[in-house]
């Protein structure tokens, strides 16, 4: 089966916020859980002009290496699909947190209403449908939020910097 994942150029990214209120209406994620993230850089002065960087952050599914988080939990909770898309069944969560420090991208929160981990799951239930997940279909107005192969993606990405650069 194709491996999905969910690609983000932070090169690209300037900070809409966009893809937070995406997900946030897509999942009904409760007040101050975020299962993607805008961080800011900044401001700061390069050449006299004022610069900012903003860093995406979301679990990455099938474009994580070894997925050290389903191997962390002790219940079992998170699993990965045939797709590479990485699923946490919040119904089995006993919030040990055992999973939160193994996630190499930060993207694993504790809901501080539920006291449960809550991560990304790529709207699998959109992928199902055939739909992308809320945060890359079209919402993202930097076009900096992939979703699909890998390797399609990494090509896609040169591609356009390379038409950047031209």
């Amino acid at each position: 089966m194709k491996q999905l994942a969910l690609i983000i150029d932070h090169f690209a990214c300037y900070g809409c916020y966009a893809c937070e209120v995406a997900c946030k209406q897509e999942n009904g994620a409760d007040f101050g859980v975020k299962l993607i993230q805008v961080g800011e850089d900044g401001p700061r002065q390069i050449n006299g002009k004022l610069d900012f960087q903003f860093d995406v952050n979301a679990c990455l599914h099938a474009a994580c290496e070894d997925t050290p988080c389903v191997y962390a939990c002790p219940d079992d909770t998170i699993s990965i699909r045939d797709d590479g898309i990485v699923v946490m069944d919040e119904r089995t969560c006993t919030g040990c947190e055992a999973c939160v420090p193994e996630c190499p991208t930060d993207a694993i929160r504790i809901n501080g209403n539920s006291m449960i981990t809550e991560k990304c799951n790529l709207c699998y239930h959109r992928v199902d449908e055939g739909l992308m997940p809320a945060c890359a279909d079209n919402v993202c107005l930097a076009h900096c939020i992939y979703f699909g192969d890998p390797d399609d993606i990494a090509v896609e990405i040169t591609q356009k910097r390379a038409l950047l650069r031209a």
